[in-house]
C-alpha cells in the first residue's frame, strides 16, 4: 500500500475539517482501503467487528478482534480496545460513545461496512444518528497528492505495457479465458498485481461486465479487453478494442462513433465543469448517431485504491 505504515496526519485532518463542515461528531473506517488510506492498517476483520473511530477533533481508536491488535500497533495506532472470540465488541462500542460523547451524535461510517456490524452499532448506540460516510471521505481520496499520482501512473504505465506485449501473443482461435490469462501474465511480469481482465469477444463486447469465458475467437471478430492491476495498494483500470482481421463496415462505424465521443468528452474537461457535463458531451455524439439507446452506462469514473471511485 502507499506511503508508511502508520497514521497519515494530512488525511485525517481533511477528513475532520469535512466532517466539522457536516456536522458529523465521528467517522468509522471499517474496510482494508479506508483503513489503510487513513492509518496504514491493511486489515478486515470479516465476520468480526474491526472499526476505527475518528473524532471532529482527531482523536483515532481502534476497536478490533485480538488477533489484529499487534498488527495495529505496528501501524502505529496508540488507542486500541480489542475483544477475544466469544466476548461482546458492543461493550466497547458503548463504552467510546459514552467517552466521546457520541450518545445522541450524527456518526459517518463506510459505505462498504457489513450490514450486521452496523446492526451492531445501531444496537450500541439507539440514540445515535448514523449516515453515509461516502460524501465525506470522497471529497478527500478524489483529489490527489503527489504520491499517489506517481503509483497511478506506475500501474496505469504496467497495464498498458501489458496489453502491447499481448498484442503479437493473441490470434484467432483462442479462447476468452487464454486472452485474459495473456493479460494477467504480462501485468504480473512487469510487477503490476492483476485484479481482473475480462475478454469479450463478438456479441459479448456489448455486455461491460461480461463474464471471459471458453468462447473461441473467430476471424473477424471484434475483441473487447477490460483489464487492469494493482501497484502498491493503487489500481488500473483499462480498456481496448480489436479487431481479429478486417472488422465489417458496421463494426468500424460503432468503434469511430464511440472514439468521437471519447474526444468529446475529454475536450469538455475544465476546472469547475460538472463531471455530468462531460458524460453529456459524449452522449450526445452517441445519440446523434443513432446509439444512443445502446448506451446504458456512465461515462467513466475515478480510480485510486477503489478501482471505481468518485467522480462518477
Amino acid at each position: 500500500m502507499s506511503g508508511s505504515l502508520g497514521r497519515n496526519d494530512a488525511r485525517i485532518n481533511r477528513l475532520c475539517q469535512e466532517m466539522s463542515a457536516d456536522g458529523i461528531a465521528a467517522y468509522i473506517a471499517a474496510t482494508p482501503i479506508s483503513l489503510t488510506y487513513l492509518h496504514g492498517l491493511n486489515e478486515s476483520g470479516g465476520e468480526r467487528l474491526l472499526i476505527m473511530l475518528i473524532s471532529q477533533s482527531g482523536d483515532v481508536r481502534l476497536i478490533c478482534p485480538a488477533l489484529t491488535a499487534n498488527q495495529a500497533a505496528r501501524c502505529g495506532v496508540t488507542d486500541i480496545l480489542a475483544w477475544a472470540d466469544g466476548e461482546d465488541p458492543s461493550a466497547h462500542v458503548a463504552h467510546t460513545a459514552e467517552q466521546w460523547g457520541l450518545e445522541s451524535a450524527k456518526i459517518a461510517f463506510d459505505d462498504d461496512m457489513r450490514a450486521s456490524h452496523l446492526r451492531l452499532l445501531q444496537r450500541a448506540i439507539p440514540a445515535a444518528d448514523f449516515v453515509e460516510g461516502h460524501p465525506i471521505l470522497s471529497r478527500i481520496t478524489c483529489v490527489k497528492d503527489s504520491d499517489e499520482l506517481a503509483l497511478l501512473h506506475q500501474t496505469g504505465g504496467i497495464a498498458d505495457q501489458a496489453y502491447e506485449a499481448a498484442l503479437p501473443q493473441l490470434k484467432a482461435g483462442m479462447t476468452e479465458l487464454e486472452i485474459a490469462k495473456v493479460l494477467s501474465d504480462e501485468m504480473s511480469a512487469r510487477g503490476g498485481t492483476p485484479t481482473f481482465a475480462i475478454v469479450a469477444a463478438g456479441a459479448n463486447g456489448a455486455e461491460p461486465h461480461h463474464h471471459s469465458d471458453d468462447t473461441v475467437v473467430k476471424e473477424g471478430d471484434v475483441v473487447i479487453m477490460d483489464f487492469g492491476c494493482d501497484v502498491g495498494g493503487y489500481q488500473s483500470d483499462i480498456t481496448r478494442t480489436i479487431s481479429f482481421g478486417e472488422p465489417t463496415e458496421e463494426a468500424k462505424e460503432v468503434y469511430q462513433t464511440v472514439l468521437a465521443a471519447h474526444w468529446a468528452g475529454r475536450k469538455a474537461i475544465s476546472a469547475g465543469t460538472p463531471y455530468q457535463d462531460l458524460d453529456r458531451a459524449a452522449r450526445g455524439v452517441i445519440s446523434e448517431a443513432g446509439y444512443g439507446e445502446f448506451f446504458t452506462h456512465r461515462l467513466g469514473h475515478g480510480l485510486g485504491m477503489s478501482v471505481h471511485e468518485n467522480p462518477n
